[in-house]
């Protein structure tokens, strides 16, 4: 059973369905939404409890027709222990925002359309085995969000929108070179009936600067369009801008799932492909971690605008995930997977929850709300549960992955300087403490006002969607074997090569 191709093209499927029938209404349009999105995610849902858990570093559920011959490029799909829990995100995610966009009223059809390709974009680049078409998919995420931010997103929309194109169709040229020139260099080295498209050959063959003396330059190349994505400081001033904004939904997905495609990249080609490049360039990635970790969260202490906030604040945990992948030892790499994962949820629920905030107050800004719990107490205890996540309260599933990262880069022995190095991403914690903190205490405590008597508390159909977030949550934080046993094993065959 073809269960990954199934799970990439049912929201194509919805899509398709959508923009074929002329006389749907905006009813039948999230119906449809919902119907392909959750059959999707209970698929995906089955295969990760399904997953041999026994085996290690092997990919499952594997899919491979030959594409384009001429070149040893195929349609290869597969799952291992990184990337099973990325695609159950995407799922879950893809989900949910179509609830977080039951109240769009702007060209539906079109806008539950883009938001499924969205998805199916994004599932393509965690499941592709074949550099073609892993690149493919990479951008096929690109014009569904282009989309989405410039029609039903505000203020600077399409600034924020043609921003995010820019920077990303840069990373995405030089990922192209950096796949061409792999190919070209690494082609002849390769066994009879092997690719250099194919991650599975080229991991096997063991790449090296002795055979492949520009190994460092493709590298780099391939780096790029992971760099930005994450993002990593000095690329990362396309977030603030997209986040703010796109429409909630939108963002939902951007942060809980979209910045993860480059962590996920690093992970399964730089480090995988290249380990002696990754273990020589380490100590630079790492310095530029603790400059997104800091630099992030004081920037953060510094915005008054809800999503603004949130936006810095992801900047700030995406380099806990740098930290934890170029620390290189087998548990960094573990809290870093676990760290995506957990983002997502944690910043996916503050996103939907900065939306009903602002929808029920039309206010954004944290110095001029304030008394809220009084009016919205719902959602108020949502916020601060999201909140106490992100800053890494035991229990939820920040803390975990945070203590996986710090630990785990801390006792790493490939890299010179690592112990001064996170004991100063370390402090990335306390700053981020105060500006949750402080946020909720502005927003949501002090003496109710007046003018926002009026704004209702969570609706029932926004507590499923939201209890759903703070269930993901939870369960990751209380019983972080349920995803971690599966991470650790997608790891295993990558410290191997790392010789750790």
């Amino acid at each position: 059973m073809p269960y990954l191709s199934i799970i990439i093209f049912l929201p194509v499927l919805g899509a398709l369905l959508i923009g074929l029938l002329r006389n749907l209404t905006p009813k039948g349009t999230r119906i449809i939404s919902v119907v392909f999105t959750s059959v999707a995610f209970l698929i995906s849902l089955y295969l990760f409890f399904v997953f041999d858990r026994s085996a290690s570093g092997t990919f499952q559920f594997r899919e491979m027709v030959p594409w384009i011959p001429a070149v040893g490029s195929s349609y290869h799909l597969g799952v291992d222990g990184l990337s099973m829990p990325l695609v159950l995100l995407t799922t879950f995610l893809g989900f949910v925002s179509v609830f977080v966009s039951w109240k769009i009223a702007l060209r539906v059809r079109e806008y539950f359309i883009w938001l499924l390709l969205l998805e199916a974009g994004i599932l393509g680049v965690f499941t592709s085995l074949d550099l073609i078409l892993f690149f493919l998919f990479w951008e096929v995420e690109l014009l569904p969000m282009y989309m989405l931010i410039s029609i039903w997103g505000s203020g600077r929309k399409e600034y924020s929108a043609i921003k995010f194109v820019i920077y990303t169709l840069a990373g995405s040229a030089f990922m192209l070179a950096g796949f061409l020139l792999l190919y070209f260099k690494a082609q002849p080295l390769m066994a009879p009936g092997q690719s250099a498209f194919n991650m599975i050959d080229l991991a096997q063959a063991g790449l090296n600067m002795a055979v492949i003396p520009l190994l460092p330059l493709i590298f780099f190349f391939i780096l790029g369009a992971f760099l930005i994505k994450l993002p990593v400081f000095p690329f990362h001033t396309w977030l603030p801008d997209a986040h703010t904004d796109a429409p909630t939904a939108v963002s939902v997905m951007l942060a809980g799932i979209l910045l993860k495609m480059g962590g996920y990249g690093m992970i399964r080609l730089n480090v995988t492909l290249f380990p002696d490049v990754a273990l020589q360039y380490a100590p630079l990635f790492i310095i530029l971690a603790l400059v997104n970790i800091l630099y992030g969260a004081a920037v953060t202490l510094r915005q008054r605008d809800l999503k603004k906030l949130i936006a810095y604040s992801s900047v700030s945990h995406m380099g806990y995930v740098l930290l934890g992948v170029f620390a290189l030892s087998q548990l960094s790499l573990t809290g870093a997977v676990l760290q995506m994962f957990s983002h997502g949820l944690v910043t996916g629920l503050l996103f939907a929850m900065v939306g009903l905030v602002y929808e029920k107050t039309h206010n954004r800004d944290i110095y001029t709300l304030g008394g809220l719990a009084r009016q919205m107490p719902v959602i108020t205890v949502l916020f601060s549960i999201a909140g106490l996540a992100s800053l890494g309260l035991p229990g939820t599933s920040g803390f975990i992955a945070e203590f996986l990262v710090f630990l785990g880069s801390f006792n790493s022995n490939l890299v010179e300087g690592i112990k001064l190095y996170t004991a100063i991403g370390a402090l990335g914690i306390v700053i981020t403490a105060g500006y949750i903190l402080y946020m909720l205490q502005k927003v949501f405590y002090g003496p109710p006002q007046e003018k926002y008597d009026h704004a209702g508390d969570a609706t029932a159909l926004e507590r499923f969607y939201t209890y759903a977030f703070v269930g993901g949550i939870m369960l990751v934080g209380l019983y972080p074997a349920f995803v971690t046993d599966l991470i650790k094993k997608g790891i295993e065959p990558i410290t191997k090569l790392l010789g750790s």
